[in-house]
């Protein structure tokens, strides 16, 4: 009885704990979001109308504007979706192979739109196919990312877009060690060129510059965007994060489902030293500007006929090109896998470099779904891929991660088996208590106290390591939920 009565306890402690956490934390938050996006609602432009023969638009510029909303990205009666194999051959291409990315630029547009994941795989089968993550536009679910530049608002000066064909400079493959030269030559006395470089894991180096040698001055604004079309589906769990996000600066970790975008249409942010991209359960793509640069950062929704198009962008303060002069904006990409030794961790002591630290980039360690025990989420994915890296199996660092916190909350629990231990030896006196005040609950209840308090018995203490282990266990469940270092991770035998 004592036992069921503890476990009792132990469930509707747990049940406060959560309710109270919701209650003084969760809540606030969203409040602060939800007054936050209507703000930023304000600031955001509307998109502007007309069709396009691609889908995506680049932010637009004006007097204290934010990025534009996407505008169509095809009209209604746009023809149905093509193979991805015909897509990408439908148009000149650039090859891109390395270690851990496989795909192709086109050159129409310079676009980032073809990238296959070659070390993971769409089922534990190693024959299965590679998982793709960027697919160009004429394809069911066109993914991509774009990088340019933006003329000043009533500027007719002609500049690359979507459908500009770029020329590469000299030949071959953009491989971590050969990065690509594309030019563009707008015959009015601008030259466009960009380098593109990219390491041997998941990040592209963009280098733009413009050299101007017509007859006047020209004011541009670096831009980048990450175009997405078509809802994805998505896990569904509330543990998990997936569809747009960002740090952005002073404004913190910004997250927007597919569904809340769909309602806002259109959030923007003035940013410094910020990221921002659209993120899957194990996958991501992510612009990852300069962190000094000063940005008007965007979320957006669009819907195009029945399809839905998201899209993340940002613009960078205008540059003014003299006569003779040259110009130039460097950006960034990171497209692939969520691997906490590439994006890194931060945690005092026993933290991971990757991207975060390599790039001086802010919390881009939440790219990874950590969740609100990131103080314990983090921690026990350290000392799984340290067990990891010491027997060479997932299955096994599981195994000693459980045994380690059982052996951490053994005084606890020593403590809870020794108190249930008196629990059960004042049986016979709680026992007596009821015969002898059989109608009176109350003095039960104050006899009972006393016995407790003469016996130095804490009712509640054999509830207590059962409601500490709650959330360190919860935490053990979303590291293996959300880290891909664990997909597909084989046991010994299978």
């Amino acid at each position: 009885m004592t036992d069921n009565r503890n476990t009792i306890l132990a469930v509707i402690l747990s049940g406060l704990v959560l309710i109270a956490w919701q209650y003084f934390y969760n809540m606030p938050q969203m409040e602060k979001q939800r007054a936050a996006q209507q703000a930023q609602s304000e600031m955001a432009k509307p998109a502007p109308q007309g069709g396009s023969a691609t889908p995506s638009t680049a932010p637009q510029t004006g007097a204290g504007s934010a990025p534009s909303a996407n505008a169509p990205a095809q009209p209604a009666s746009a023809a149905p979706a093509v193979s991805r194999d015909s897509a990408v051959a439908a148009t000149p291409r650039l090859k891109i192979d390395t270690p851990r990315l496989i795909g192709s630029i086109s050159l129409k547009g310079a676009r980032i739109d073809d990238l296959s994941l070659v070390q993971f795989r769409e089922t534990v089968d190693p024959t299965s196919p590679a998982i793709v993550l960027y697919s160009p536009s004429g394809t069911a679910n066109p993914y991509y990312a774009e990088f340019g530049w933006v003329a000043a608002s009533g500027s007719t000066v002609r500049i690359p877009d979507q459908n500009t064909v770029w020329q590469q400079e000299g030949s071959g493959s953009l491989t971590p060690s050969t990065p690509v030269t594309l030019k563009y030559d707008n015959g009015d006395g601008l030259t466009f060129r960009r380098t593109i470089s990219i390491d041997d894991r998941y990040l592209f180096s963009i280098k733009d510059d413009v050299s101007n040698v017509g007859s006047a001055p020209v004011t541009l604004y670096p831009f980048a965007l990450i175009s997405r079309h078509g809802t994805p589906q998505v896990a569904g769990y509330y543990i998990l994060h997936e569809g747009l996000i960002g740090y952005l600066g002073e404004q913190g970790l910004q997250e927007y489902g597919y569904k809340k975008i769909d309602d806002a249409k259109a959030v923007s942010f003035k940013v410094t030293d910020g990221w921002l991209g659209i993120t899957d359960k194990y996958w991501a793509s992510a612009l990852l500007p300069d962190t000094k640069a000063q940005l008007q950062a965007r979320f957006s929704s669009n819907l195009v006929g029945t399809v839905r198009t998201y899209q993340t962008d940002y613009l960078e303060d205008p540059q003014t090109i003299a006569i003779g002069g040259t110009a130039s904006a460097n950006a960034r990409l990171f497209a692939g896998a969520k691997e906490a030794s590439v994006v890194g961790i931060n945690f005092p002591l026993a933290g991971l470099g990757g991207y975060n630290k390599q790039l001086s980039l802010n919390h881009f360690d939440l790219l990874i779904d950590w969740g609100w025990f990131y103080f314990i989420t983090k921690p026990m994915f350290l000392a799984l891929d340290f067990f990891y890296h010491l027997v060479g199996n997932f299955g096994i660092s599981i195994l000693l991660v459980t045994v380690l916190v059982k052996l951490l909350f053994f005084p606890l629990a020593n403590k809870s088996y020794a108190s249930m231990a008196k629990m059960k030896s004042v049986q016979p006196q709680l026992a007596a208590l009821k015969e002898r005040y059989p109608d009176d609950k109350m003095k039960q209840q104050q006899e009972m106290m006393e016995i407790y308090k003469k016996e130095k018995i804490n009712p509640i203490a054999g509830c207590l390591p059962v409601a500490l282990q709650i959330p360190v266990f919860f935490s053990l469940y979303k590291v293996l939920f959300v880290t891909i270092e664990m997909r597909h991770a084989p046991f010994f035998g299978w």
